[in-house]
């Protein structure tokens, strides 16, 4: 008797334990299915706040334009600055001779010749590329050019037989200078402030080209700054030497710019401005662009109050290389605190810029069935190992909002320029005629930087949403042509344009 109250005892006592275990389990699956929908939540609320509809982008490319207006208008008129460039004759294939281009734009300079043989042809460039020593950045202005200007005298001699290089013909050189100055001619310009790491206090205010050809005079160097120019604008030049269509330049790689050809009377606030062709390329600085249309999330906000510029350049924050990565990266953060799906790798996960855009593009663009790439980018880079499947889905998904949204606003940009100059084929309603009777030029806008020509999800996205805004009738007629090294072979060919012997030569614009 007492046997069988034990073995109905130990029968209760197994049943309840296995509904304690039972239960736990149902618990825990319950708190987990929680956890996951809220992490699923916050991507459905980055969808939400990355919306980009052809209504909203529309908004975007009227706002671009009236902004343009605005820039044009008067100085500080707009968070668009419209630098005036003072190029305004743009090479045409026809120019022949050697030229040289320097590009200085970060911690490396690059020295190019180029041989130009008309007919549009361009013999393959030589190039060399300098590391600039870490105390010349912070130097004097006299150090840094010497350097530069001694490394660009062997470079030239190199040319010759070595001999004498100030008794050699004057070189004519294009001169990309990739910091903030305010350009006074086509050759000249005042330095306004340095970035990148740079700090020589002695040049901030001086005339950037003087600089460099007085360090050039004095180290033997017959050769003379034709053309200061900005990689956009080198993009452009090199764009119309290949195809005179060209009519605007945009950079879509760590950061991003545009410039475009405008007619001189537009530019009301540079009256009495005349040009022998009647058009000037303005140097947009469209990074710095911003509407109330942009579709801005906490992500965005926070990203813009962290970093060394808030308030500046929005739209670059918004669509470039330099800061879409890190967008990913917040968002991941979130899901993690919302619900621990990468266990305790918050550490690494906190670090600002820790994921590079070239990585999130990887980890967008693996069409492994395991999403192998990602897993190894997570462990690797972030440091989160045993990543499973499903939440290696939601990370690839989060990189493609991030990326459909900025390639579809740099869609917009483009378009906000053609519509400005009235190349969107909208071309209103005049006399009558309805848009169909109006006939489109063809329009060739030059595209160069990574995140354009590496990244593939990036350019497919950008297409379909210039298709979506211009209409398929439009858009055939508008071509982005990818252009290679603007800010080298471009301001050689600048040099060229605006050499004293080809000046007579060079078809306008």
């Amino acid at each position: 008797m007492g046997r069988g109250f034990v073995v109905v005892g130990v029968a209760v006592t197994v049943a309840v334990t296995a509904c304690a275990v039972a239960a736990v389990v149902v618990g825990k699956r319950v708190k987990s299915r929680r956890k996951w929908r809220r992490v699923v939540g916050v991507l459905a609320e980055l969808e939400q706040g990355c919306e980009t509809t052809v209504g909203r982008l529309k908004q975007v490319v009227d706002a671009m334009a009236v902004e343009m207006h605005a820039g044009l208008a008067s100085e500080g008129g707009s968070k668009l600055k419209m630098l005036l460039t003072f190029v305004d004759t743009l090479p045409n294939g026809s120019e022949t001779g050697i030229y040289y281009a320097l590009d200085l734009g970060g911690t490396n300079f690059r020295v190019l010749r180029v041989q130009l043989g008309g007919q549009r042809s361009i013999l393959k460039p030589d190039v060399e590329r300098q590391p600039i020593p870490q105390h010349l950045m912070t130097s004097t202005s006299e150090d840094l050019f010497d350097f530069i200007a001694s490394s660009l005298k062997e470079f030239v001699e190199k040319e010759g037989d070595g001999s004498d290089t100030s008794l050699m013909k004057r070189r004519e050189l294009g001169f990309t200078f990739s910091f903030p100055v305010k350009q006074t001619s086509v050759s000249t310009g005042i330095l306004i402030k340095w970035t990148k790491g740079f700090g020589i206090e002695d040049m901030v205010g001086r005339e950037v080209s003087e600089c460099l050809e007085q360090a050039m005079a004095r180290k033997g160097l017959n050769m003379r700054v034709a053309a200061l120019v900005n990689d956009t604008v080198g993009t452009l030049a090199l764009g119309h030497y290949h195809d005179p269509d060209t009519i605007a330049a945009v950079i879509i790689g760590t950061g991003t710019n545009a410039c475009y050809l405008e007619r001189t009377d537009a530019i009301i606030k540079c009256q009495g401005l005349l040009t022998t062709s009647g058009g000037m390329v303005v140097n947009m600085e469209w990074g710095n662009f911003w509407s109330s249309h942009l579709p801005r999330t906490s992500y965005d906000i926070e990203l813009d109050a962290d970093s060394p510029n808030p308030n500046d350049q929005g739209f670059e924050k918004m669509i470039s290389g330099m800061y879409l990565g890190d967008i990913v990266r917040r968002v991941i953060l979130r899901m993690s605190h919302e619900a621990d799906i990468f266990g305790d790798a918050l550490p690494t996960l906190s670090m600002p810029f820790i994921l590079r855009t070239p990585l999130m593009a990887e980890m967008h663009e693996d069409d492994s069935p395991e999403l192998t790439e990602v897993a190894r980018i997570l462990k690797d880079t972030l440091e989160i190992p045993d990543v499973p499947l499903k939440v290696r889905k939601l990370v690839v998904k989060v990189c493609d909002v991030v990326t459909r949204r900025a390639a579809r606003l740099a869609a917009a940009g483009i378009v906000g320029i053609l519509k400005k100059i009235g190349r969107d084929g909208s071309g209103g309603i005049t006399g009558g005629r309805s848009r169909s009777d109006i006939k489109m030029k063809r329009t060739v806008v030059a595209i160069e930087g990574g995140l354009y020509t590496s990244y593939t999800m990036f350019r497919e996205y950008l297409h379909e949403a210039m298709i979506e805004i211009l209409g398929e009738e439009a858009a055939q007629h508008v071509i982005l042509k990818v252009t290679e090294d603007g800010s080298g072979v471009g301001a050689a060919l600048l040099a060229a344009t605006h050499s004293a012997d080809h000046m007579d030569n060079v078809q306008l614009l």
